[in-house]
């Protein structure tokens, strides 16, 4: 009881130390997130809107996430060296392919009824993609961003291995910073984690259509396929 009373003092007794490792755990983690997102989720949403090419979207990133990010931080220093470029692939190697494969399963698994409605409606292919698609996809594309930030997040401890800093630096360093250094490094991860992951889920309910949050996907694509025909007939009507 008494070190765990110890490291929460241990963010008192050293908040320049943590404040600083916190921004580097941080930048690593964003940039990771940043570079796996400009992959990921364009890749993702547009072989799931041509329904093509699942193999590539499910079964290699099974591959991607099986991979051991200690292992390809090992590999990528005789190519990339020590320091924050090898830490960041591998990070982004971790991420890319759940976000990869939940933007692809979204998009593709899109109710088939709502896509033909708003092409029967004279919607062009980016419209149905932007206007029908995306929002209809956007919980299941955030469920993976959201997913891959947490790994992220607490795997970025790895960079300490190869000189990237952060965190990992206090949590593998217990000759120096003690029991209550290597438990309140972890803490502060495990805070990282929740607090991104809490703020994802906010941007995910603001950027999710309002029927959607009510009534779930189904429902959403079910209001979408009920409106069309009405207009269709309305167009008969006026014509």
């Amino acid at each position: 009881m008494q070190t765990l009373i110890d490291s929460f003092t241990f963010f008192g007794h050293h908040p320049g130390l943590m404040w600083d490792k916190t921004l580097a755990h941080l930048a690593i983690s964003f940039a990771s997130l940043g570079v796996a997102l400009a992959i990921a989720i364009p890749l993702g949403v547009w072989l799931g809107h041509l329904h093509r090419a699942a193999f590539l979207a499910i079964n290699v990133s099974n591959v991607g996430r099986a991979l051991p990010s200690l292992a390809v931080i090992s590999i990528g220093i005789g190519y990339l060296g020590i320091g924050f470029w090898n830490v960041l692939v591998a990070l982004v190697v971790l991420a890319a392919p759940v976000m990869l494969t939940n933007a692809y399963v979204a998009v593709e698994q899109v109710d088939r009824n709502a896509v033909e409605a708003a092409r029967a409606a004279g919607m062009t292919a980016w419209q149905v993609l932007t206007r029908v698609e995306m929002p209809l996809a956007t919980p299941l594309i955030f469920a993976g961003v959201r997913t891959g930030s947490v790994y992220v997040v607490a795997t970025a401890t790895l960079a300490t291995f190869a000189g990237g800093g952060g965190l990992g630096d206090i949590i593998v360093n217990e000759p120096t910073y003690g029991v209550p250094g290597v438990i309140a490094g972890s803490l502060a991860i495990i805070v990282l984690a929740f607090v991104i992951d809490g703020l994802l889920a906010l941007v995910q309910r603001a950027t999710t259509p309002r029927p959607l949050r009510k009534r779930g996907r189904l429902g959403r694509a079910d209001a979408v396929v009920t409106a069309a025909p009405a207009r269709e007939d309305l167009v008969v009507q006026q014509s």
